[in-house]
């Protein structure tokens, strides 16, 4: 056991969910707001959003938001909890709206016509979940920017 009673593995436990997790976001969101990664950019986003899923360009802008800067916050550890917070809010939005209307599982094989299921998603959602309750961990900014 190391000092203060935690071991080696709670200690690096949310580093090592924050690592994936941040680097997913901070691609999608980069999609959305850069058009980056064959992404539509902005104005594709909110045209998207707002044509297909029927949400506000408000609410397209939090979720951008979420996913970049809650991508970045998430893997530096900067914000942690808020950061994982927003991640998780888009996830929810996301199994309800888009995935909840085909299953469980992915389209593995791609199928047309055929979505992906809440499998990904839910993955996701309990990772941000993970970080919302436990926080960024021993090696995060929170750490040295608030002096925990």
């Amino acid at each position: 056991m190391a000092k203060g009673g935690s071991n080696v593995a709670e200690q690096i436990a949310p580093l090592m969910v924050r690592i994936p997790l941040g680097l997913i976001f901070m691609a999608h969101g980069s999609q959305k707001l850069l058009g980056l990664f064959g992404g539509q950019g902005l104005s594709g986003t909110f045209k998207t959003f707002e044509e297909k899923l029927g949400i506000p360009p408000i609410f397209t802008l939090l979720a951008i938001i979420a996913e970049f800067g809650g991508g970045f916050g998430v893997l530096t550890g900067f914000l942690t909890r808020l950061s994982a917070t927003g991640i998780a809010a888009v996830m929810m939005v996301a199994i309800y709206k888009i995935h909840w209307a085909h299953g469980f599982f992915l389209n593995m094989p791609c199928a047309a016509g055929r979505g992906h299921g809440i499998e990904y998603t839910m993955a996701l959602l309990g990772m941000a979940l993970y970080l919302v309750i436990a926080g960024g961990g021993q090696w995060c900014l929170d750490r040295l920017v608030f002096r925990r």
